[in-house]
């Protein structure tokens, strides 16, 4: 499994920056690979379930999202599954008047077929992939 942790300051109140990242339609605004989340049904946590289509290395796989953790203005844990194996944590932190967002994940690169060099790279891009969408949702909630 790969992990990747970024982190980012954004000057906007944390009720923002959670409201914005806690609506899982917002998503596909701001993190590149996602092409589409359809089917969102509120939990009774305040969390949501959700379907998910996301692009990897050129391949299209989608799979199923539900937030496991929901704690208001604090942190919001999403486990996806059937297709794209990942756990999803953000953590929001009040800090000089805005947030500092915490972006965790956990996945699996789901291309058996590939050696360990072709994953390599794919985990190298994620990494990338990770900063562009803390830079987007910055840009976005700043604007």
């Amino acid at each position: 499994m790969a992990k990747l942790e970024r982190s980012i300051t954004i000057n906007a109140p944390v009720e923002k920056v959670f409201g914005y990242v806690g609506e899982p339609t917002n998503l596909p605004e701001i993190w590149p690979s996602i092409v589409e989340i359809k089917d969102v049904q509120p939990l009774p946590s305040g969390g949501h379930s959700y379907r998910t289509e996301y692009k990897m290395a050129g391949m299209r796989f989608e799979s199923t999202g539900e937030d496991t953790e929901w704690v208001a203005n604090q942190r919001i844990v999403s486990k996806n599954s059937n297709g794209l194996e990942a756990t999803v944590t953000w953590v929001f932190q009040p800090e000089a008047g805005g947030t500092k967002l915490t972006f965790e994940v956990e996945y699996t690169v789901p291309i058996p077929l590939l050696s360990k060099l072709a994953e390599a790279f794919i985990v190298k891009v994620n990494e990338r992939e990770a900063e562009l969408l803390l830079a987007n949702l910055k840009d976005r909630l700043e604007a």
